[in-house]
């Protein structure tokens, strides 16, 4: 795949080779009407969930994202991949690369597309498992679900890593 036709790595190790040592990596997940952000640690092993943003439209969503980059020293991102569950590319996914592409663009920074399949299914049952009340899950799912998302990249990212 060309770089320069395409702002969006293919696979983690490409997107491994264009992250700046020490920087932290963003995680999203993009929903219709709310983005969840997830943040790693410096090292990049744990994923923490950090904010749950309203969508508006997509000049102050990338705004409020680029300053979030820019204050906790971000220098790559990883957007959930709604995939189907037979692996086909459906509207959402489609909608999911278009906003990749975007961001890419506008904050430059690399972007990684991750599957995110049942992510968020997971991410319910472990709050379900917690306890939290139904409001209390509504709150932080999103959030959290990027965490989640964004763990599964720094797993792979840690293998590449080792010999």
């Amino acid at each position: 795949m060309n770089a320069s036709a395409d702002p969006l790595s293919p696979d983690a190790e490409s997107f491994a080779a264009l992250l700046r040592p020490g920087g932290r990596l963003m995680g999203i997940d993009l929903g219709t009407k709310t983005i969840g952000v997830a943040l790693s640690d410096v090292g990049r092993q744990v994923a923490s969930p950090f904010e749950t943003l309203k969508r508006t439209k997509f000049g102050p969503d990338s705004q409020r994202l680029g300053a979030i980059a820019q204050d906790h020293g971000v220098c790559g991102i990883v957007i959930g991949f709604p995939l189907n569950m037979d692996g086909t590319v459906g509207p959402r996914a489609q909608a999911s690369r278009a906003f990749a592409r975007n961001i890419a663009a506008a904050l430059s920074l690399p972007v990684l597309l991750w599957d995110e399949r049942m992510s968020t299914m997971a991410v319910e049952r472990t709050l379900i498992e917690a306890d939290l009340s139904r409001a209390k899950r509504a709150e932080v799912v999103d959030r959290a679900a990027a965490a989640y998302i964004l763990q599964g990249v720094l797993d792979r990212l840690g293998r590449l890593a080792r010999p």
